[in-house]
Formats: structure tokens, C-alpha cells, sequence
């Protein structure tokens, strides 16, 4: 039987009919050389034979379940660009080493076909006016297309640059900032050691312990006798007050809450405020 026959028998069939997965996987062993050469055709551009192939049998598997027999067209006419897009689609989005367009993928590919077919034609190598007039494209966009080509695989940088396993490709192009240290040079002992020696004792002693000793709020609240919520809340507060000692905005602030706390207070100590002193 050939494909299309199987296939307009697999069509007829009932669901769950036992005639159902044989017909089908003999619809796709017959198909598998097909699948194959057009892998094969991708070959030798930087992506394994046997993933290409894998590919390739995955597009042919989604042709023989979208095939429509009653159409009339040959299988293959249909199995053909199914398995090719799946081909490109593949190199497109998942081989590049970095996000390219998709119109400069595109050029890359052609762009080794097109170097090809001029060598022999003028018997040496084509310049890049000659290959973008024979791509129809600005010379511009082939330069982009040339760069884009570079990073189609990207070099590990754990990789060995001199056939030395000790000789790493980071160690060419990394070296430690000095301006780290002395960042932290400047928030040990400059504005953060200053706003830091302005809290009281214990919340200091608090910092010190939760971020020196790396102790956590369960820890802290043992070792002081108190809750670990108020542990929270003198982080909190801490962390507030040293980052916003220094600003007048927030100087005024506390001072009204010190003053609206003070004038609170005194209403709860005399037992009436503005409600009482209106009903009298």
C-alpha cells in the first residue's frame, strides 16, 4: 500500500480501533528515508546529523497527522515543506549561539552557497560588493549578515584557548576591579560607618549580629530576651533611620510624630480631649 492509501485507511478507521497505531506507524517507517535526506541536506552546518534527523522525524510524524487524504495532493508534495520548516525553524531559534533576525539568518545561509557559486565562476574569492550584488542586498546588510556569522557558535568561556586545560579563555578577557574594594572601603567608613554610629548601642549590636554574625531574628530574639517581631521592627527601624539620618525631610518628620506622640500622650494622662472639653 502506498502512503496516501494508508493514510485514507487511517481515516475511515473508528477511534480507538485496534488497525489504528499499526496503519499509521507503517505510514511513517515508509516515510523515515525521506525525512532523512532532507536532513542531510543540512548537514555540515554546525548542527549534529542525528539531531537534524530527529527533527526531521518529528515534522514527518505532525505530516502524517495533519495529512488529508481526500485532497487528493501526494503525500509528499505535503510532507516536503512540513519537514523543511521544521528544518529552518530549528536552526533559527534554537543553533544560534545569539538572537539574530530572522531576514539576517536567512542571508547567512545563503551567504556560503553564494561564496561558493562565485569562486568558481571567477575562479577566486568574491569581494563583498560581488557577493551583495549576487544576494541582491546593500553591502551594509551583508556586513551584517559577515558579523552575525561570527556568533553563530559562541566560544565557552571556561574553554581552553592554548590546548592548556589550565589556560582558560575568561582568563584573556576578566580580571578582578579594584573599584570594588574600594566601594566597600567607602560604605564601611564613610557615610554608612558614620549613620551607622548614630543609632543607639543595642540596635547596633542588633545590625552586627544579624549581618556580621549572620545570625537570624529567632537567634537575635534568644540571645536578647525579646520577641522576634520586635527584632524585626528594630531592623526595620534601623535600616530607616540610618538611610534617612542625614536628610532634613525626614528630620521634620520624626518631629512631628514626636510631638503628635506627646500631645497624645497628654490627652490619655488627663482622660479627655477636644470631645470632652465640646460636651461640657
Amino acid at each position: 500500500m502506498t502512503t496516501e492509501e494508508l493514510l485514507r485507511a487511517l481515516r475511515y478507521l473508528p477511534a480507538g480501533h485496534p488497525d489504528r497505531e499499526p496503519l499509521r506507524a507503517r505510514a511513517i517507517e515508509a516515510n523515515l528515508p525521506l525525512a532523512n535526506r532532507l536532513a542531510r541536506r543540512y548537514d555540515g552546518r554546525g548542527e549534529r546529523l542525528e539531531d537534524l534527523a530527529q527533527v526531521a522525524a518529528l515534522a514527518l510524524v505532525k505530516a502524517i497527522d495533519g495529512y488529508d487524504p481526500d485532497r487528493l495532493v501526494p503525500f509528499a508534495s505535503y510532507a516536503f515543506p512540513t519537514i523543511v520548516g521544521a528544518l529552518k525553524r530549528h536552526f533559527r531559534d534554537t543553533v544560534w549561539g545569539m538572537h539574530v533576525p530572522r531576514a539576517t539568518q536567512e542571508l547567512v545561509l545563503g551567504l556560503r552557497a553564494a561564496t561558493g557559486d562565485l569562486e568558481q565562476l571567477r575562479g577566486r574569492t568574491p569581494t563583498a560588493v560581488e557577493l551583495a550584488g549576487h544576494l541582491r542586498v546593500d553591502v551594509d546588510v551583508l556586513a551584517d549578515a559577515i558579523s552575525a556569522s561570527q556568533v553563530y557558535r559562541l566560544q565557552s568561556l571556561s574553554g581552553s584557548y592554548t590546548g592548556n586545560d589550565d589556560a582558560e579563555l575568561v582568563d584573556l578577557i576578566g580580571r578582578i576591579d579594584p573599584r570594588f574594594a574600594r566601594i566597600d572601603e567607602r560604605l564601611s567608613h564613610g557615610e554608612l560607618g558614620r549613620l551607622v554610629a548614630a543609632l543607639p548601642l543595642r540596635e547596633r549590636r542588633i545590625l552586627a549580629m544579624r549581618f556580621s554574625d549572620e545570625m537570624t531574628q529567632a537567634a537575635i530574639a534568644a540571645e536578647l530576651g525579646i520577641s522576634q517581631m520586635h527584632v524585626s521592627r528594630l531592623l526595620r527601624g534601623s535600616s530607616t533611620d540610618s538611610g534617612s539620618a542625614s536628610s532634613p525631610r525626614s528630620s521634620r518628620r520624626r518631629d512631628r510624630e514626636r510631638r503628635h506622640r506627646h500631645r497624645k500622650e497628654s490627652i490619655m494622662s488627663n482622660g479627655c480631649g477636644r470631645g470632652c472639653a465640646r460636651s461640657r
